[in-house]
């Protein structure tokens, strides 16, 4: 990050040197000004309101893995020793799923197809948490939250690489801002639920969790049909 920074500033320098040569003087607005204007200008196209309870959902569900599944799933049934391994499930469920959608992809129709279906197996394994589990003695016990973290690694997979095609796809011309209000919306959601976990049972989690995957789904299923009408994609 810090050489980033450095590097910014070098090439602004640059760039208003290059403005004097051409004999133009730089012009003289703040720099919070310049930069920020671009950056929201996207918070006025309903595209980005549409996509931005699924760019949130998609940080809440990052965060309740790390604050919430390795705590209250992992823990009691496989202790402290077993968090890591059931993380490995995850992380390598994740990566096949990111691959394997990341080449199915082609367009809008087929990336709402396939958000859809990680969208059904987390909502799947939220049912099953909520309603149906309890922590069990012997090999099934111990299998059920590696098998969870299977299931919630394709669906954290399909929706990081989906997500991201998304937004280049429909934000062509804004594509940096589009990206940076998309990195907000999904770190202010993972600080919410770091801050709410220490308060919050697991079944409230759970609850709140699949109530924003139902907003998140339901929204980005209307974008893809108005898209689909009003700006007539090819797929």
């Amino acid at each position: 990050m810090v050489i980033g920074i450095v590097l910014m500033c070098l090439l602004s320098r640059r760039d208003e040197n290059r403005a004097e040569t051409d004999g133009h003087e730089p012009q003289g607005r703040s720099f919070l000004a310049d930069t920020s204007r671009p950056a929201v200008t996207p918070l006025a196209d309903p595209r980005m309101l549409l996509l931005a309870p699924l760019l949130a959902y998609y940080g809440l569900q990052k965060a309740f893995v790390w604050a919430v599944f390795t705590k209250s799933v992992v823990t009691p049934v496989l202790g402290v020793a077993g968090v890591g391994g059931a993380m490995a499930v995850y992380g390598a469920a994740g990566v096949v799923s990111s691959l394997v959608a990341g080449r199915l992809t082609s367009g809008l129709r087929s990336s709402t197809f396939i958000v859809s279906t990680g969208a059904v197996l987390q909502a799947g394994v939220l049912l099953w948490l909520l309603f149906l589990y309890s922590p069990m003695d012997g090999l099934l016990g111990s299998a059920a939250p590696l098998v969870v973290g299977a299931v919630w690694g394709v669906g954290d997979g399909i929706l990081n690489t989906q997500l991201s095609g998304l937004i280049g796809l429909l934000f062509e011309n804004d594509k940096e801002a589009a990206f940076a209000l998309g990195k907000m919306w999904q770190a202010a959601a993972t600080a919410a639920v770091f801050f709410l976990s220490p308060g919050a049972t697991l079944q409230g989690m759970l609850a709140a969790l699949a109530a924003a995957l139902v907003v998140a789904v339901a929204a980005f299923l209307f974008l893809s049909l108005v898209i689909e009408r009003s700006h007539a994609l090819k797929f």
